[in-house]
């Protein structure tokens, strides 16, 4: 294990593992988000809109998977997770106010 590491410096390493944190954990967070708002900007029937937003979740989480590794920096990984969910969080606390979910 050790020699796999030889070479590569700490920060290199802590800036890896923050890309992997953004990708997991932020990741799920975005197709969680695109998800109730998929399901409740949706005219469709209930299990309808919420499937359908299930379906199209995978895609924005690899999306946001691949974006946290093509980003210059674990920084710039994050803030394009923030400024992606930002207008997703907005619609869907907008919305679930005017519209009773279930």
């Amino acid at each position: 294990m050790s020699r796999l590491f030889h070479g590569v410096s700490a920060n290199r390493r802590l800036g890896i593992f923050f890309r992997i944190f953004a990708a997991i954990v932020g990741g799920y967070a975005l197709a969680s988000l695109f998800v109730v708002s998929v399901s409740v900007s949706s005219h469709a029937a209930r299990a309808d809109a919420v499937l359908t937003g299930m379906m199209t979740s995978f895609a924005v989480y690899v999306g946001a998977f691949l974006w946290c590794f093509a980003a210059s920096s674990a920084l710039r990984a994050w803030l394009g997770l923030l400024v992606c969910a930002a207008p997703l969080a907005a619609m869907a606390a907008a919305l679930s106010v005017s519209r009773s979910l279930w």
